[in-house]
């Protein structure tokens, strides 16, 4: 009898590459004498914080052919994210992405993916469609949708899964990426229409539905036709809503290190409670937690939490506040 296909709790499309983050913080990069290498990319990031949750998680992307694409396929392993959709493209080489580490809340980061990079270069053809199908959340952001082939791909991707619930868009832009901001509110546009969650900042909202109010926001995403959209503000908290339910969480206040990787681990853990069926409230609180956790670390995807880490912290007040602590997470939520 033939096997099917693995069903994945989570499939995650998108960005990846390499971290080169800086041991000596509050200085700029022309002074910094050593560096660390992390597996990054904010897709990347999520995938390794979904797995970090028990979930069964595989990442769709594509490296080049390069000792740091390499790296990302060992480091994947190594995180329990299934990596057979990881392949290797000919051409540009796997990215790097520097930063600058000014605590608590200025993280300037710098891409070395120029003109292209090779989780760009995924193709319609080439998409693992039975796995993104069946995938109980499958997991994209706007970055993918940046340049072709990869902006054919995943609507390709969309057009398959349907609109499933659980179908969620990170609005993850980044201006650096795009030729204007009107094309990447064109093509997030018409992204909406095809996704259940949304989830991103209030920048990022601005470029999808053309609100920044946290309120107004979340309202026109539900109007685009989503089940739930989120809004993170930094340190004003979180905006959760659904048509019968609107939930605000405080921010979780904590010695910043990096705030670059937080948004991450909040994605994780929101597909976390999201796959759990927990409340609405249960779920922001728990992902605020979680997104605390990795802004007090240097690195991103090493610093994901595990459930029980989150748990423990929630239940010792460590995160709620109860503890010392020095300024909330950064209005920069996202990693690379």
């Amino acid at each position: 009898m033939s096997r099917g296909p693995e069903v994945f709790d989570v499939v995650a499309i998108g960005r990846t590459g390499v971290d080169i983050y800086p041991l000596q913080h509050g200085t700029g990069l022309e002074h910094v004498r050593t560096f660390e290498k992390f597996l990054g990319g904010s897709a990347t990031n999520l995938a390794v914080a979904a797995a970090r949750h028990g979930h069964r998680t595989a990442l769709v992307t594509r490296t080049g052919r390069d000792p740091f694409g390499r790296f990302i396929h060992e480091a994947l392993r190594s995180f329990g994210v299934d990596a057979t959709f990881v392949t290797e493209a000919d051409g540009p080489p796997t990215p790097v992405t520097f930063c600058e580490v000014f605590p608590p809340d200025h993280f300037p980061l710098y891409f070395y993916r120029y003109p292209t990079a090779p989780d760009l270069l995924l193709e319609s053809d080439a998409l693992p469609l039975a796995a993104i199908r069946e995938a109980a959340l499958y997991w994209s952001t706007v970055t993918g949708l940046s340049q072709e082939p990869s902006r054919t791909a995943h609507f390709t991707a969309w057009q398959a899964r349907g609109r499933r619930t659980l179908t969620v868009l990170d609005l993850d832009y980044r201006a650096t990426f795009w030729p204007s901001r009107d094309e990447a509110s064109e093509h997030v546009g018409a992204a909406l229409d095809l996704v259940t969650v949304a989830v991103g900042n209030r920048e990022e909202c601005e470029v999808a539905v053309g609100e920044t109010d946290p309120h107004r926001a979340a309202d026109a995403l539900l109007e685009r036709g989503v089940e739930l959209a989120v809004v993170k503000q930094g340190p004003k908290g979180v905006l959760a809503a659904t048509r019968e339910e609107r939930v605000e969480v405080a921010p979780h206040p904590v010695e910043v290190v990096n705030g670059l990787g937080a948004g991450d681990a909040f994605g994780g853990a929101l597909c976390h409670g999201l796959l759990r069926g927990w409340d609405l409230r249960r779920t922001m609180e728990f992902a605020n937690a979680a997104g605390a956790i990795v802004a007090s670390k240097l690195e991103c995807s090493s610093a994901m939490p595990t459930t029980a880490e989150v748990e423990q912290r929630l239940a010792a007040g460590i995160i709620s506040g109860t503890a010392p602590a020095t300024a909330p997470l950064p209005v920069v939520e996202e990693s690379r």
